[in-house]
């Protein structure tokens, strides 16, 4: 059994996370979703709310966990042979190939595989959708509905 770990903060999921999580789950047994948790940083959802709106707008089950240090120790205490991570350009690609080498410097039994995002979803950040959202703009093309009702409720 296949296990990938595909990590992230997900505040909140995305219809490209969605995208990338398909792609994984077509490879991969199973994937565990894992939500990076930072102390420092204020999310617009709380860990709770992102594991169920993660789970909700899903069409089968899948593990969510939360991580708050290294993603090669959370990956490894679930298990999982691979890092997931999507790319959405070049600039992203640059990026994730330095965290994979870091990654794989500390733990070599786990490789990172990389997902290109489908082209519809390929502008997509949370980072947007949330400051779309905070600015009284319509997400609703860019997440799951269950999402977009849940950051209605959070800007209202």
């Amino acid at each position: 059994m296949k296990r990938a770990f595909y990590p992230g903060s997900f505040d909140p999921i995305t219809n490209g996370h969605i995208d990338i999580l398909r792609q994984a789950r077509a490879v991969f047994d199973e994937v565990v979703v894992g939500i990076g948790i930072h102390p420092g940083k204020k999310p617009m959802f709380d860990f709770d709310e992102r594991a169920s709106l993660i789970t909700d707008c899903l069409d089968t089950p899948v593990e969510v966990v939360a991580f708050d240090g290294l993603v090669v120790d959370a990956a490894t205490k679930a298990g999982a042979v691979a890092l997931v991570r999507g790319l959405r350009d070049g600039t992203d690609l640059d990026y994730e190939m330095q965290m994979a080498g870091m990654n794989g410097a500390m733990r070599p039994q786990i490789v990172t595989v990389f997902f290109p995002a489908s082209p519809p979803t390929r502008p997509i950040t949370a980072t947007l959708v949330r400051q779309i959202a905070l600015m009284g703009g319509d997400v609703a093309s860019f997440v799951p509905a269950n999402v977009a009702q849940a950051i209605r409720r959070k800007v209202a």
